[in-house]
């Protein structure tokens, strides 16, 4: 009898996942988030921008809240420049997401501008929850093209039947994005630590949505990590001392 092998592993001893598991929930999460074009499209659309900017808008930028924090300051009667901004700082976080996947995913060099375009919410959450390398990379890609051609689709047709559509917040369709990330995200919190960080980033987050300009809150809700940490060192010292004072 041939020897058996033990299933490839790349953290925590879990084993690989069978790459027909990881496509299903890829497309998943593609479908649900790809349909939040539709209100996209309609409140581009409702802002003032036209179908080929809207379009531009979703094909060359790609990440989602940026564009609603772009569009729904116009329709504010917001400075471009400043709206502009608002959905830059909100589009960081994909620099901080790209920092993990690159070593994770790995992937050669001539594909790394390409796939640099996909770095959003959805691919890293689904990347991130995956065992192996090779089920990150499906999970990645499945993601990211099932989320883009869907995205674009409706995005196209949010824009070109604004009017018969009508209140996207009728529809649900722009909580979909947000719902299916922190599904993806909950079963990630294993630990105090990590449960503690994920509050007070949600605390930091909505508490300053009121005060700062959009995207500005995003990036403050990042200090959770490090005031968790400091937290965990001025709790551990005093033990560490008195060990050593023995």
């Amino acid at each position: 009898m041939a020897e058996q092998t033990a299933p490839p592993v790349i953290r925590d001893g879990t084993p690989a996942k069978p790459d027909a598991a990881v496509v299903r929930d890829a497309l998943g999460v593609g479908v649900a988030v790809g349909l939040s074009g539709f209100a996209f499209g309609v409140t581009s659309a409702g802002s003032g921008l036209s179908v080929l900017q809207t379009c531009l808008l979703s094909l060359l930028v790609f990440t989602g809240a940026s564009q609603f924090a772009l569009v729904g300051a116009l329709a504010a009667g917001g400075n471009p420049f400043t709206a502009a901004a608002g959905a830059f700082f909100l589009g960081t976080r994909n620099a901080f997401y790209g920092l993990r996947l690159s070593q994770l995913l790995a992937v050669p060099k001539a594909v790394r501008p390409f796939a640099a375009h996909w770095v959003i919410d959805e691919t890293a959450a689904v990347s991130l929850a995956q065992p192996t390398r090779r089920a990150a990379r499906i999970g990645f890609t499945v993601t990211g093209l099932t989320l883009y051609v869907l995205w674009n689709a409706t995005t196209l047709l949010g824009a070109l039947g604004a009017e018969a559509i009508g209140d996207t917040a009728a529809w649900g369709l722009d909580a979909a994005g947000p719902a299916v990330f922190l599904a993806l995200l909950a079963p990630m919190l294993k630990s105090a630590t990590e449960r503690a960080t994920a509050a007070i980033a949600v605390l930091l987050g909505l508490g300053l949505l009121p005060v700062l300009p959009a995207g500005v809150p995003v990036l403050a809700a990042a200090l959770a990590a490090p005031l968790v940490l400091w937290f965990q060192g001025r709790r551990t010292a005093p033990a560490g001392r008195e060990k050593d004072s023995r």
